[in-house]
């Protein structure tokens, strides 16, 4: 049950109501750097990816498979697959995944000497995205193997380069801050926060894309590290960035951060919102959902 008396921030939220977002998009990730648009998706996968949000998984795959089999060309195939493995992602399977994307990044190797600069960026992107899977499926192995694959793939772009080695420098040590902090290792995360911090500061053009994504690592470190006070100032700054109001993954942190501060009311109310805002298929609707399905049980 939603009570009242919420702090501004949350009552704002609250009467926004949830986002229009179609069910199938797989929008930006909510970590640095932007995913590529897939190719819009048929019917099928439409019903697909709404039985994923609904916890229907085993439903959802076949129709996923039938499409990745009677796919036209290559790229519908490969763009079926990744709809697949975000299907994994939605029940926290980080293998399952990973194999589908690996799939994926097959693809784009074939399109290499076609169009490179494109090709090798996309291949960083899809590890990168496996990778996102697997630490918030708690496979922190996985995520730093395949975060460190990405980086690799992403900075072999040639000249002329459309994303620069600052970007890639950026997105590897905010994942090797979370994952850090995820092991209990402050000096370590302390160390990433402080590379991102630079690598941000040296590149502006970057900087004006990716620094929204600063305050959310800080706050995760925050709360993986048990700083509970500095999680929720720093994700209530998180959230209240353009771009991020409506970011279940986000939102969720928060949850989390205000149920380990005993504050279940709010707590309630925000798993609540980030459950009905994760209506993508993409990574943080599926940690957003995961998370929220377990929580909202007891409500």
């Amino acid at each position: 049950m939603i009570r009242t008396l919420l702090p501004p921030l949350l009552a704002a939220l609250v009467l926004a109501g949830p986002a229009a977002l179609a069910p199938h998009a797989l929008r930006a990730q909510q970590q640095p750097g932007t995913l590529a648009a897939p190719r819009a998706p048929s019917p099928a996968l439409r019903t697909a990816a709404q039985l994923d949000l609904e916890g229907r998984f085993q439903e959802a795959r076949p129709i996923f498979q039938a499409a990745i089999d009677s796919a036209a060309d290559p790229a519908a195939k490969a763009s079926a697959r990744r709809a697949l493995a975000m299907s994994y992602a939605f029940a926290g399977d980080c293998q399952g995944t990973l194999r589908y994307e690996q799939q994926v990044i097959d693809y784009w190797k074939t399109r290499e000497q076609v169009e490179p600069q494109n090709a090798f960026y996309q291949e960083g992107e899809m590890a990168d995205e496996a990778a996102r899977v697997c630490l918030d499926a708690g496979d922190l192995s996985a995520a730093e193997r395949w975060y460190r694959t990405g980086y690799d793939l992403g900075n072999r772009e040639p000249a002329p380069r459309t994303h620069p080695v600052s970007l890639w420098d950026f997105r590897l040590a905010h994942a090797l801050a979370r994952i850090a902090a995820r092991h209990g290792d402050r000096a370590t995360a302390a160390a990433q926060v402080a590379a991102a911090r630079r690598a941000l500061d040296s590149d502006s053009a970057m900087a004006r894309q990716q620094e929204r994504f600063f305050p959310q690592l800080v706050a995760y470190v925050a709360l993986y590290t048990g700083d509970l006070a500095r999680a929720r100032t720093e994700l209530e700054r998180a959230v209240a960035l353009r771009g991020n109001e409506r970011d279940p993954f986000l939102l969720t942190l928060l949850a989390m951060t205000y149920e380990k501060q005993g504050d279940a009311a709010h707590a309630d109310t925000l798993y609540r919102q980030a459950y009905d805002l994760a209506t993508a298929h993409n990574p943080p609707s599926a940690y957003a959902r995961r998370v929220g399905r377990e929580k909202l049980k007891s409500m």
